[in-house]
């Protein structure tokens, strides 16, 4: 009769047949087996060659904070310097001048300022100049006045002029008052015994009427020098003057 131990030699070499092992072969666990079969599906890598090129880390891109620069803010008007000094007067010259096609009384001028382009400016000088006078005449402009239509035609500033009534009584003489030869084209103008004038803009001018402000002490002096309530009208070059009148309101 077999014992119990070939009884149970017996049964192991049955199973093992069943399993297809070896006699004496282990049981392979499920983790080794799955990781032989991982083994087995995973692609072997290729070995790098000389001429593979290595990946470069792709940059990122930084981003750019979305501010943009702060605006300088326009410094604030002086209304405490004297109303003269809120005015800007520019030496100026004509360029170009025709009759006005729709006034009796008016000229159309382009004068240079030392500005990007000349100015244009319409003067009711018909009756005092002629054509051939006004061309190439040197003169003061009054620049910082808001733009207005004179007849239609657009009018950047005003030319200065002085006035008297003429002896007959017939009407009055009217004049330029010139800058000295010396002083440059563009000029502004100071005031003499006035502090440097910061000029106002157009809009605050004609807000505030500041040349009808200072019309009353605008006259020329005993010697025919330009002034306002006495203080003379200067450039680097000296005072500006009207040829012949004296003690004239200017306008």
């Amino acid at each position: 009769m077999a014992s119990a131990i070939d009884l149970l030699d017996s049964a192991i070499a049955d199973l093992e047949a069943k399993l297809n092992l070896a006699p004496g072969q282990s049981v392979p666990t499920p983790t080794t087996a799955s990781k032989a079969s991982k083994q087995q599906d995973t692609p072997v890598a290729a070995p790098a060659t000389a001429d593979a090129k290595p990946k470069q880390a792709k940059k990122k891109k930084e981003k750019k904070p979305n501010q943009k620069p702060a605006k300088k803010k326009a410094a604030a008007p002086n209304h405490d310097q004297p109303d003269i000094c809120k005015l800007e007067f520019k030496v100026g010259q004509i360029t170009k001048v025709w009759v006005h096609p729709n006034a009796d009384k008016l000229y159309c001028e382009e004068i240079e300022c030392g500005e990007d382009a000349p100015r244009q400016i319409a003067s009711g000088l018909r009756p005092h100049y002629s054509l051939e006078e006004m061309m190439g005449r040197r003169l003061l402009v009054v620049s910082n006045l808001k733009t207005k239509k004179l007849a239609g035609f657009p009018s950047s500033g005003m030319v200065l002029c002085a006035a008297e009534a003429k002896e007959d009584g017939s009407g009055e003489k009217v004049e330029f008052v010139e800058p000295p030869e010396g002083a440059e084209i563009g000029e502004v103008l100071t005031f003499e015994g006035l502090p440097t004038p910061e000029p106002l803009s157009g809009a605050q001018v004609d807000k505030k009427k500041i040349f009808q402000a200072c019309a009353d002490g605008m006259k020329t002096t005993d010697d025919g020098s330009a002034a306002w309530n006495g203080h003379i009208f200067m450039t680097s070059a000296g005072p500006c003057k009207a040829p012949t009148i004296k003690n004239g309101p200017m306008r």
